[in-house]
C-alpha cells in the first residue's frame, strides 16, 4: 500500500509539472530572494556549487546525507524541487536512471541541465581478477518502483532515442579523480555565469581560487605515488576510484565495482584479496565511506593489515554534512591513508 501510494503521488506529480504552464515555471526557478534555485543529486557536486556560489544561490541536494546513493529513489518532493530549478546537476549514470527517466517526463524547457559524465571523458567499467560483478541482477530490483514508472513513459512517448549512457557499461566515479574535479568545476562556473550574469564576476573569482587547492591535491596526489614503494592498493569493498587509479597511475584489486549493490562477497574473494596481501605484503586493506566494513575487518584479522577509510565523496554522514565538511577535506584525507598503504 505504502508503494502503491508513492507512485499514485509521483505520477500526480510528474503530470502537473508536465503540464503547468511556462511563466508559472520561470516564476520559481528563482527562491523568494531571487537566487538561482540549483539541485544536485550527490555530495560532490553540490559541495563545488557551494565554493563557487556561496550564499548567493539556493542550494538543494537531494541525496539525504548518509544514505546509500546507488539505491535512492526521489519523493514526491524530490521531484518538485527538480521542477522548479533553475540548474539542475546530476550524474548521468546507470544508478541514476531514475534521473533520465524523470526528465523525459517533465517539461525541461526552463531548466538547464548538467551531466558529470557529459563534461569529462568516461572509463569503461573495468572487472579486476578477483572481483565479483552480479550488477545486472540487482539494478533491475533496488530499482524499484521508478523502473515500473519509467517503463510506463518509455511506452506512453515511444521513445526510441535511447541515450549513450543506457548502452555504455562506463564507471560513474569521475569526480573522484581531482584532475576531472577541476574539469567539473570550470563546467559548473560556466552554467553558472550564463544564468547568473549579474554574479558572473563574483562566481568566476571564487572558481579561480577554488582551483587552486584542486590543483594542489593534483600535484600532492601525484608527487605521493611517484615516489611511493608500491602501486598496489587493496579494497574489501567496492571500488569507486577507477578515475583515481587511472590517472595517477594505481593498480587495485577489490571485491566489487564501485556501483555494485553487493555488501557480502564469496569465500573465494575473501580469500583472494588477503592472498594478494600477504604475497605483496601490503599494510592496509581500504574500505568506502558509508560501508558495514565487515569485509575489511576480516581481511584486517586475517592479514594484520591496517584498515582505513577512502572517500569517494558519492556522499558523506549527517555530522560530517552538518560540519561543513569538504571535498578538499576527504580528498586531503584520503592523500594521507594513501601515503600509509603504498610507504
Amino acid at each position: 500500500m505504502k508503494k502503491l501510494i508513492s507512485i499514485i503521488m509521483t505520477l500526480t506529480v510528474i503530470l502537473i509539472s508536465a503540464t503547468g504552464c511556462r511563466e508559472k515555471k520561470e516564476a520559481i526557478v528563482r527562491d523568494s530572494d531571487g537566487r538561482l534555485n540549483i539541485t544536485t543529486t550527490i555530495f560532490a557536486p553540490y559541495d563545488f556549487v557551494r565554493q563557487i556560489a556561496g550564499d548567493r544561490v539556493n542550494l538543494t541536494m537531494l541525496l539525504p546525507p548518509g544514505s546509500e546513493s546507488h539505491s535512492f529513489e526521489p519523493s514526491p518532493m524530490d521531484i518538485v524541487n527538480i521542477q522548479n530549478t533553475g540548474l539542475f546537476i546530476y550524474v548521468g549514470s546507470e544508478s541514476e536512471g531514475w534521473v533520465e527517466r524523470l526528465l523525459k517526463s517533465m517539461r525541461t524547457d526552463n531548466m538547464t541541465i548538467l551531466s558529470l559524465t557529459d563534461i569529462v571523458d568516461t572509463l569503461d567499467k573495468e572487472i579486476v581478477e578477483g572481483m565479483e560483478d552480479h550488477d545486472d541482477d540487482h539494478d533491475r530490483e533496488h530499482k524499484g518502483f521508478f523502473a515500473r514508472i519509467g517503463a510506463f513513459f518509455e511506452h506512453l512517448f515511444d521513445k526510441d532515442d535511447h541515450d549513450d549512457h543506457d548502452e555504455t557499461a562506463f564507471d560513474e566515479h569521475v569526480w573522484t579523480s581531482p584532475k576531472n574535479a577541476i574539469a567539473i568545476v570550470r563546467a559548473i562556473t560556466d552554467q553558472l555565469c550564463e544564468l547568473d550574469a549579474d554574479n558572473a564576476g563574483y562566481y568566476r573569482q571564487n572558481a579561480a581560487a577554488y582551483i587552486e587547492p584542486l590543483q594542489e591535491l593534483d600535484a600532492a596526489l601525484e608527487e605521493t605515488i611517484a615516489g611511493a614503494r608500491r602501486r598496489t592498493i587493496i579494497f574489501g569493498d567496492r571500488f569507486p576510484f577507477r578515475y583515481l587509479a587511472h590517472d595517477y597511475g594505481l593498480q587495485y584489486f577489490a571485491a566489487f565495482p564501485g556501483c555494485s549493490t553487493e555488501t557480502e562477497p564469496s569465500t573465494v574473494t575473501v580469500a583472494f584479496l588477503i592472498g594478494k596481501i600477504r604475497a605483496e605484503q601490503i599494510p592496509v586493506v581500504f574500505h568506502i565511506e558509508l560501508s558495514n566494513e565487515r569485509m575489511a575487518d576480516t581481511i584486517s584479522r586475517e592479514t594484520g593489515a591496517k584498515k582505513l577509510l577512502l572517500h569517494s565523496a558519492h556522499n558523506i554522514t549527517r555530522r560530517d554534512f552538518e560540519a561543513d565538511l569538504t571535498y578538499l577535506d576527504l580528498m586531503r584525507s584520503n592523500i594521507e591513508n594513501l601515503r600509509e598503504a603504498l610507504y
